[in-house]
């Protein structure tokens, strides 16, 4: 063998050795294999039949021991192999090993006949992880038992949400999960320990809105309340949104949220659980908007405080200027204190009994990013960021029951990085996506309309066409903020039943209304089935 002279022995005595013949695993525990009189020949390596997945790799290193190692040929897949000499032992290594099936052999001549030993050991080299594919998980209410099914080419077994399953002679297979998370990974094995995952969703049918917006001060009000809940009884709404948190960074009603309280941001406008009482009550759903980027009053408190990384920052430290919101007012949406400040805030309002919470100002500042930092974003995009912020929260309240929506741009269908809004990524973080769509904020030309403001239905249904491109094959729903108050353009109730009716013609029958008085036009809402 090469790095060994082959030379006549010189003579000397003769042992009738009974050899164990042994392999050592990873375990490092003993196999015997054969026993016979032999010059005490060994190897410890992998053992015969092993699969030689990814991780184990293609670089292997086999011992071999034996009464005299001059004698020692040793070969892989037929051919001579080198060795080098370490103390009493040889060090075969081999790389790059080719996928398939491979056979090690070390043998020797003894001394006498019929003493020759040979050790064969056989082992496949297989890193092709299987090909999974995974059926559309759907469940039919929140927090419904779900079945997974799928395909699993090469795979011995598929783990999900802490199920596993085996998989059939033609690749398929099945898991029951009592109750499955919103998201989770599909992961299968083969017997080489190959792994191929496969990110799934829990798709819910989102049961629809159609909602008007009001403020936590404007509830307070019987002449703003009581307009919307006649519009309840009239059956032209089904759904009020109120504010949880709101742009000004204050929490309408008695939150126990620990930063919340610590920072002053509670400021009673109503009673929660009596407001979800009188609602549900009516048969009405109610969204909880929380305002989750643009925080005032975070802001303020953490930079006086020396808690500047809860901040958007600038390249040289200081506090991002936000323009007309003002120099305090983004949060950093990549730090964990802001990210949990929210996600508490979300969970405490799912258990309270609100069946949406819906995000607004999920974003980034606008403007450019070189002029902004954000501490501990690490090497994510703001994107990613963002939508894996919104991933976390629909975790941590689905168990609660509620519904998860993301506050967009309209110009994020086209313009993902302008303000840090994906919408393929948010959609498969959220259960629906609530494009702000109001014509009065389009410009000039946009989607070929000469004048958004004066063409609610023309704007208002392309816009949506792309919205309903860009969320496919996510699970999430589109649920659209209309417009119904005048900027520039006189709104009635004609160019709101526009808006109306251009999302239904996208296959939309949601809607959010907006109008910051939380006055709304009834005879509009009258012109829609």
């Amino acid at each position: 063998m090469a790095g060994l002279s082959s030379k006549l022995r010189t003579k000397r005595p003769i042992y009738l050795v009974a050899a164990t013949v042994a392999v050592v695993g990873v375990s490092g525990a003993a196999l015997p294999l054969v026993s016979s009189l032999s010059p005490g020949l060994a190897v410890h390596g992998i053992p015969s039949g092993t699969v030689l997945g990814a991780t184990a790799g293609r670089d292997q290193t086999w011992q071999v021991e034996a009464g005299s190692l001059e004698d020692v040929r040793v070969s892989l897949d037929g051919r001579p192999i080198a060795a080098r000499r370490e103390g009493d032992r040889l060090i075969v290594s081999t790389s790059g090993l080719a996928e398939g099936k491979h056979r090690l052999t070390a043998s020797v001549d003894g001394d006498l006949p019929m003493t020759s030993a040979s050790i064969d050991r056989d082992f496949t080299v297989d890193t092709t992880a299987p090909t999974l594919t995974v059926d559309p998980v759907k469940a039919q209410k929140m927090n419904a038992p779900v079945t997974l099914r799928g395909r699993a080419q090469g795979a011995t077994s598929v783990q999900a949400a802490g199920r596993r399953a085996k998989v059939g002679a033609d690749g398929t297979f099945t898991i029951e999960l009592p109750q499955a998370p919103p998201a989770f990974d599909v992961v299968a094995t083969d017997r080489a320990g190959n792994a191929t995952t496969v990110p799934t969703i829990v798709a819910v049918p989102y049961p629809g809105a159609r909602a008007a917006h009001i403020t936590a001060i404007g509830w307070s009000s019987a002449a703003l309340r009581e307009p919307l809940l006649e519009l309840v009884r009239q059956k032209k709404i089904d759904t009020i949104e109120l504010d949880v948190k709101d742009e000004s960074g204050e929490v309408g009603y008695d939150s126990q949220v620990p930063l919340a309280r610590q920072i002053g941001a509670t400021k009673p406008s109503y009673n929660a659980r009596a407001v979800l009482d009188q609602l549900h009550g009516m048969g009405v759903r109610v969204i909880g908007r929380i305002v989750a980027f643009r925080d005032p009053v975070l802001g303020a408190k953490s930079w006086e405080t020396g808690a500047k990384n809860r901040l958007v920052r600038t390249p040289d430290g200081g506090a991002y200027d936000g323009g007309h919101y003002g120099t305090l007012a983004f949060t950093n949406f990549a730090d964990p204190e802001v990210r949990k400040y929210n996600i508490d805030l979300a969970v405490e309002a799912a258990k309270l009994g609100f069946d949406d919470i819906l995000y607004d100002y999920v974003r980034r500042p606008d403007g450019r990013l070189s002029q902004m930092a954000f501490p501990g974003i690490g090497n994510r995009t703001p994107e990613q960021s963002i939508a894996d912020f919104v991933a976390e929260t629909r975790t941590a309240i689905r168990p609660h029951g509620a519904f998860l929506g993301a506050s967009v741009f309209g110009i994020a269908a086209t313009r993902p990085t302008e303000i840090a809004q994906d919408i393929p990524l948010l959609a498969r973080a959220a259960d629906y996506i609530a494009p702000m769509v109001y014509p009065s904020h389009w410009a000039a030309g946009e989607y070929g309309v000469a004048s958004p403001n004066s063409s609610p239905y023309d704007i208002v249904q392309r816009s949506l066409a792309d919205f309903t491109k860009q969320t496919k094959g996510t699970g999430a729903t589109v649920v659209p903020w209309l417009q119904d108050f005048s900027m520039g353009v006189t709104y009635g109730p004609a160019e709101v039943a526009a808006q109306i009716k251009a999302a239904r013609d996208n296959n939309m029958p949601s809607f959010l209304l907006w109008n910051a008085g939380a006055r709304y036009q009834g005879a509009a809402l009258g012109t829609t089935p």
